[in-house]
């Protein structure tokens, strides 16, 4: 029981610690502050690179744009708004992660407006030949997508260039869905943000029961230990157990609501 309320003060204490961080950040801007913050958020870069990890591209690339993403969310937060720094760094890691799973697809750089032309050209293909019962030509997409055929020439040609880590590449997933393409991998549920954000939720949550109810959750629920057991440690009937451990419930249970509130 003492183990687990010191572990909570600690994180208390760590939480506030840093927002006091952030708060002169704000103030001064200076570069040691800065660096410190990134050092002490770290972790979230890594679990979420993680996430990304063993699908076409290398780990330490991965990590290395993880990285910047919480550059710049230490950069951009704002600590007066209220909201956790996780709840505001993950999303932003997040999107600079796949914004690099996105651009990593062509080999070289290529225009914007040529990846968006080549897009068209698949998709026009397919149309078209279900349309003419054939392939069709550089004239018949042209004329299609309302383009020059020079312009749709080189949107084929720079197509070339474009690596197997198209949209439509597979990777193996560890779950059952072996095919897993990074369509469905840029547009998927985030977990790992919920995994970060229930962390936050749990410690606020627990910050606010007593030693008892605190030793009856970490008995009940991480150390698997039947009602009757805490009952004779506390020196208290099971039923006793049994109410506080619903008043634990719903503690939590009303912590959660205000999140939705």
């Amino acid at each position: 029981m003492s183990n687990l309320s010191s572990e909570v003060k600690k994180t208390k204490t760590k939480k506030k610690n840093n927002m006091e961080l952030f708060k002169k950040y704000k103030e001064t801007k200076d570069s040691e502050l800065r660096e410190k913050l990134i050092n002490e958020y770290l972790y979230i870069a890594e679990i979420l690179a993680k996430k990304y990890a063993n699908k076409g591209i290398d780990y330490e690339d991965i990590y290395q744009v993880a990285c910047i993403g919480l550059i710049y969310a230490v950069d951009r937060y704002d600590v007066d708004k209220g909201y956790e720094f996780s709840s505001f760094a993950t999303p932003t890691i997040i999107g600079e992660i796949k914004k690099y799973f996105r651009d990593k697809g062509w080999s070289i750089r290529v225009p914007r407006r040529i990846q968006e032309l080549s897009k068209k050209i698949n998709n026009a293909k397919v149309m078209l030949s279900q349309e003419l019962q054939k392939t069709p030509t550089v004239k018949d997409i042209a004329e299609y997508l309302n383009s020059t055929e020079e312009e749709i020439l080189e949107a084929m040609e720079a197509s070339k260039v474009y690596t197997p880590q198209s949209l439509d590449m597979s990777y193996d997933s560890e779950g059952e869905d072996k095919d897993l393409r990074l369509a469905d991998l840029i547009g998927e549920h985030d977990e790992y943000f919920d995994k970060i954000e229930n962390r936050d939720f749990l410690t606020r949550a627990i910050d606010k029961l007593d030693e008892i109810e605190k030793k009856i959750l970490k008995d009940r629920y991480f150390k698997k230990k039947s009602q009757v057991q805490i009952a004779k440690e506390l020196g208290v009937s099971q039923m006793t157990v049994s109410r506080m451990q619903k008043k634990v419930i719903n503690k939590i249970r009303n912590e959660l609501q205000k999140v939705y509130d």
